[in-house]
C-alpha cells in the first residue's frame, strides 16, 4: 500500500472539507460538479474517509401545508372532484407513498403485488386488478394513467467479461454469486386499469432514499455504497451498477471513474445519484448525476432540492490540519462543532438538475420538517451535542441562508439538555418542540432572516413528534403523553397525545384542547410518517392509525402501591385501527368513532410485547366526497363520514398467520 499517496489523498480531502467549511459560493449560478480524474482517486477517498469514521458512524439524535381536497380530479370527468391528497410539506411538490387516489381509483402497494380498485362510488366498488411486481415495492406515483413504482430487489452479480470490466471476476468478487441490492424503477402503464402492463425496469445498484414529484417530473435519491474489500485493489468495481430495459438491459456502470463527481465538504460515505424522469412519457431519458457524497434527508420546494449530509469531525482532523499547515504554509480553520450538517441546494427546471453549492450548519437534523425554503431564504433547525439522562450538551439551533447561500441570521442555544423532537416552518414564524422531561413548543419570529427571535414558549407534559397546520395562528401536535419520573431527570413515555395549540397570542401560546389515547404502549404510524396523517379543516376530519394498549386496574394500582419507584408498565394491545375525530376550533376533539380490518372487531392479538396483525394493520386513510376509506396490506374499507357505517368492503389478501410486528 502507498501509504505517502494516501495520506496526499488525505489532505486534499480535509482541504476540500474545510474550504466547504468556511467558505460559500459567491452567486447561485448552475456550476459544473468538480469530478474524479481515475477509479484509484475515488478509492483512496474513501479510504480516507474511512480513517475518519465516514461512513461508520450514524447520527444518534435522528429518519406540510394541510393535506387539501383537490379542486379538480387528475383526470377530468372521471372521479369526484373532492378528495384526500398525500399530506404532504410543500404545496405543488408530491411526495410518494405507498397508497395514491386520483378521485376514482385507489392505487396501492401490498406485499409484493400493485393493486388497482374502482373507489368511487363506493357502493360498485371492486378490485379491477393486482398484479405481482416481481420486487418489494415501496412507493408509487401516479401521473395521468401512468405510474411509477420504487422498490428495491436483490441481484446475483456472477462472470463479467473482461472487455467490460477489464478485470477477471476473481480480482473483484471471491464468491461465485455476489447478491448485491438494488433499487428498482418500475414505470407502468394502467390506461386499462384491469390490466395494467410494466413498460419498463430501471435498476440502481443501491437504495432509495427519497423522491418528489413536481408537475409531471420526479426527482430522486439512490444512495450505493461501495464494496470496501476493492479499496485494497485499485478500484476498478467499486463503481455503482446500472441497468435499463429500454437500453438492452444490460448491467453496467453507471458512469465511467472521470465522470464520477464530488460534493464539498467530501464525506465519502456513498455514491450519490441524484436523479430525474417525466412521467408524461415510459421512453424519457433518465437524467443522472453520480457523485461522492452522503445523503441522509431531502427538501424540495417547486424551484431548488436541498440534500443533507451529516459530517462527523473527528480527532484527527486536527491532526491533519496542522500537516496541511506545515505543508502549504496555509493557516487552516478547524470546525469546532464535532456534527455539521452540509446542506447541497441543486435547482429543478422541468427536468434538468443544476448545482448551486453548499451551505453549513452545526449541529445535525431531525428530518425533512427541519428544512425550509421561503422567499428564497433556506432555513434550518439543528441540534448540537448530545442528550442524557445525567443532563448532556445539547442545543437547538436555528439558521437562515440567503440565495447567496451564506448565512444571513442564526437563533441558538434554545433548550440547553433538551432536543428536537418536531418542526415545522410556516411562512414567517417557525415552530419547535424539545423535549427531555416536559414539551416546550417555541413561537419564533423568523420576519426578518437578520435576525430570527423567540416571541413565546410553552411547556406543557409530553412532546410533539409532527406539527399539521390547521390555518395560521393554530396547529395540531401529535406525540407522546409523560409522566416525569420519581427518580431520575427524565420522563416516562405514555400513550399518544394530540393537542390543538392557539399561536395567536406569539408571545404566550396556549394548548387549546388535547386528547390521551391510551396507555404505555400505545403508538400510530402517525408518529414516525406524516404521509398516515389525514386531516381536513373543511370537513372538520382527523384521522390517524392507532395500536392501542391498556393498563389494567391491577397494573395501575400496583403502581401506585409500589410508589412508583418501578418503571411505568407497558399496557395489552387490546385494539388497532383507525381513530375518526371531529375537530373543530369550536369544540376541539371529538371521537366520531374507530374503524378495525379484523373480522372479529379483536384488532390485537397479544402475544408478549409483539403485536400480531396478520396484514390487516391499517396504515392509511383517505376520503373521497362523503366516504372514508382506510388501508390495510389485506383491505380496502369503505365507510361512511357521516356515521361510519361500513359501505363497502374489498379484499386484497388473507389474512398471514406469520405476520408479526413489534
Amino acid at each position: 500500500m502507498n501509504y505517502g499517496k494516501v495520506f496526499l489523498i488525505s489532505l486534499i480531502v480535509l482541504s476540500l472539507f474545510i474550504a466547504g467549511c468556511v467558505k460559500s459560493p459567491a452567486n447561485v449560478t448552475a456550476k459544473e460538479i468538480p469530478k474524479f480524474s481515475s477509479c484509484t482517486e475515488i478509492k483512496e477517498t474513501f479510504k480516507a474517509s474511512q480513517s475518519r469514521g465516514y461512513g461508520m458512524e450514524y447520527d444518534m439524535l435522528s429518519v406540510a401545508m394541510p393535506m387539501a381536497a383537490k379542486s379538480t380530479a387528475e383526470n377530468a370527468g372521471v372521479g369526484s372532484a373532492n378528495y384526500s391528497e398525500t399530506n404532504v410539506q410543500v404545496k405543488g411538490v408530491d411526495e410518494a407513498d405507498f397508497v395514491k387516489t386520483d378521485g376514482k381509483y385507489i392505487y396501492t402497494l401490498s406485499n409484493k403485488n400493485l393493486v388497482i380498485a374502482e373507489a368511487f362510488p363506493a357502493e360498485t366498488a371492486e378490485i379491477l386488478s393486482k398484479i405481482n411486481l416481481g420486487i418489494n415495492p415501496k412507493e408509487i406515483f401516479f401521473h395521468g394513467n401512468n405510474i411509477l413504482v420504487f422498490g428495491n430487489t436483490y441481484k446475483e452479480i456472477k462472470t463479467f467479461e473482461e472487455e467490460n470490466q477489464g478485470i477477471a471476476k476473481s480480482e473483484i468478487y471471491p464468491y461465485p454469486n455476489y447478491r448485491k441490492n438494488f433499487a428498482v424503477i418500475l414505470l407502468i402503464d394502467a390506461e386499462n386499469k384491469k390490466k395494467p402492463e410494466i413498460k419498463r425496469t430501471i435498476e440502481f445498484e443501491g437504495s432509495y432514499l427519497n423522491s418528489r414529484k413536481i408537475n409531471e417530473q420526479v426527482y430522486f435519491v439512490i444512495n450505493s455504497y461501495p464494496d470496501y474489500y476493492t479499496l485494497e485493489k485499485d478500484g476498478k468495481g467499486i463503481i455503482p451498477l446500472y441497468s435499463d430495459t429500454k437500453e438492452n438491459n444490460e448491467l453496467k456502470e453507471i458512469a465511467k471513474c472521470g465522470n464520477i463527481g464530488y460534493l464539498t465538504p467530501v464525506n465519502a460515505e456513498s455514491f450519490v445519484t441524484i436523479a430525474s424522469f417525466s412521467m408524461d412519457s415510459f421512453d424519457s431519458e433518465i437524467k443522472k448525476e453520480t457523485v461522492v457524497g452522503s445523503a441522509q434527508n431531502i427538501y424540495a420546494s417547486t424551484e431548488n432540492l436541498y440534500l443533507a449530509q451529516t459530517q462527523y469531525n473527528s480527532n484527527i482532523i486536527p491532526l491533519i490540519a496542522t500537516a496541511v499547515e506545515t505543508a502549504t504554509k496555509v493557516k487552516v480553520t478547524v470546525p469546532e462543532n464535532t456534527q455539521e450538517t452540509s446542506i447541497h441546494k441543486f435547482s429543478l427546471n422541468k427536468g434538468k438538475i443544476g448545482y448551486l453549492g453548499v451551505m453549513n450548519a452545526p449541529g445535525t437534523i431531525l428530518n425533512q420538517f427541519s428544512m425550509d425554503e421561503f422567499e428564497k431564504n433556506f432555513r434550518i433547525a439543528t441540534t448540537t451535542g448530545h442528550i442524557s439522562r445525567g443532563g448532556g450538551t445539547s442545543k437547538n439551533n436555528i439558521y437562515i441562508f440567503g440565495e447567496d447561500l451564506k448565512m444571513k441570521g442564526k437563533l441558538e442555544d434554545l433548550a440547553p439538555g433538551e432536543k428536537i423532537y418536531s418542526a415545522r416552518f410556516m411562512g414567517k414564524k417557525g415552530y419547535l418542540v424539545t423535549f427531555k422531561k416536559v414539551d416546550p413548543l417555541f413561537v419564533i419570529d423568523l420576519s426578518n432572516p437578520e435576525k430570527p427571535k423567540v416571541l413565546g414558549k410553552l411547556k406543557i407534559p409530553g412532546y410533539s413528534d409532527y406539527l399539521h397546520p390547521i390555518d395560521e395562528t393554530h396547529l395540531i401536535g401529535i406525540g407522546k403523553d409523560t409522566i416525569e419520573a420519581e427518580q431520575g431527570d427524565f420522563a416516562w413515555y405514555q400513550g399518544i397525545k394530540i393537542a390543538v395549540f392557539d399561536v395567536s397570542d406569539v408571545e404566550h401560546p396556549k394548548e387549546m384542547y388535547k386528547e390521551i389515547i391510551g396507555d404505555r404502549g400505545t403508538d400510530s404510524y402517525a408518529l414516525q410518517d406524516h404521509k398516515a396523517f389525514l386531516y381536513n379543516k373543511e370537513k372538520n376530519l382527523l384521522v390517524i392509525p392507532v395500536r392501542l394498549a391498556e393498563i389494567s386496574e391491577e397494573q395501575k394500582q400496583a403502581y401506585e402501591n409500589n410508589g412508583r419507584n418501578w418503571g411505568v408498565p407497558y399496557g395489552e394491545f387490546v385494539f388497532q385501527g383507525a381513530f375518526v375525530y371531529n375537530l373543530s376550533l369550536e369544540n376541539g376533539f371529538e371521537l366520531k368513532g374507530t374503524i378495525t380490518h379484523e373480522d372479529d372487531n379483536q384488532a390485537a392479538k397479544k402475544s408478549g410485547y409483539y403485536y400480531y396483525s396478520g396484514g390487516n394493520e391499517v396504515k392509511r386513510s383517505l376520503f373521497i366526497e362523503d366516504v372514508l376509506y382506510t388501508i390495510s396490506n389485506n383491505k380496502i374499507l369503505a365507510n361512511s363520514l357521516n356515521d361510519l357505517s361500513l359501505i363497502k368492503k374489498l379484499v386484497i389478501a388473507e389474512t398471514k398467520e406469520n405476520n408479526y410486528e413489534r
